[in-house]
Parts: structure tokens; C-alpha cells; sequence
């Protein structure tokens, strides 16, 4: 897709490298296979998005963003979202 059309951006601007996980390769995005496996909770495999409300999704997306993570040293990822918001903004 192109949503990780100016990734290169990321080691202009802010000198970091970008990964890619190889095709068909999961132990190698294991942050993804662990929020897929949070979301699993809420949404079994074979749910139909269309049988879910509005603020069913809109609880998820909560508990998802407010529930502390051992990676983010306890914080929620709402809370390390808006500490680094200005750090690591780019312009495009």
C-alpha cells in the first residue's frame, strides 16, 4: 500500500531506520501479531464489521489506547501518544 510511501522520511528527519517484515514471516512483526491478538478479544475471527455499532468500536478503540503497556513502561499509548506528539511530528 501507499501508507508507507515516505517512510524514508523517518531517517531524513529524525535519523532513524525503517523495517520491513518479510511476506508471510510473522515472528517477525510480533507488536502487530500482539495487537491483533488484543483486538481478537473483542472481534473473533469471521465477526462482520457491519453487525458491530459505533460505540462498540469506539470502546474498543479506548480500551486499546488506554490499557498500560509493559513495552511503554507501564504507560498507555494514549499517554506516550501525546508526550512525544511534538517530537516526532513531520512535515510532509
Amino acid at each position: 500500500g501507499t501508507e508507507f510511501a515516505y517512510h524514508y522520511r523517518l531517517t531524513e528527519k529524525l535519523n532513524i531506520e525503517t523495517f520491513f517484515c518479510d511476506p508471510h514471516a510473522p515472528w517477525q512483526k510480533g507488536g502487530v501479531e500482539n495487537s491483533i491478538a488484543r483486538l481478537r478479544r473483542y472481534l473473533p475471527r469471521k465477526t462482520k464489521l457491519e453487525d458491530i455499532n459505533q460505540h462498540d468500536i469506539d470502546e474498543i478503540i479506548h480500551r486499546q489506547n488506554h490499557t498500560p503497556r509493559k513495552c511503554l513502561g507501564y504507560k498507555t499509548p494514549h499517554e506516550v501518544f501525546w508526550e512525544n506528539l511534538n517530537t516526532v511530528a513531520l512535515q510532509l
